[in-house]
């Protein structure tokens, strides 16, 4: 599911970048672009522990 959202964040940047390059860019399509962008990055970013989530389990395994 990881490769899914990281191979469509790359190809969502590469689709806003290409509108952007045109003389009349479709500004809808660049907000759908980054939309789905923002949302795969988003998707990726919530299964990262939080290093101060980290670092308070090491505290309190070390108090006990």
């Amino acid at each position: 599911m990881r490769t899914i959202f990281i191979i469509l964040m790359f190809v969502a940047a590469f689709w806003a970048f290409y509108e952007q390059s045109k003389d009349q860019p479709n500004k809808i399509l660049m907000i759908l672009a980054f939309a789905v962008f923002a949302f795969g990055l988003m998707r990726l970013m919530a299964k990262v522990p939080s290093k101060e989530e980290k670092d308070e389990r090491e505290n309190r395994d070390e108090d006990i």
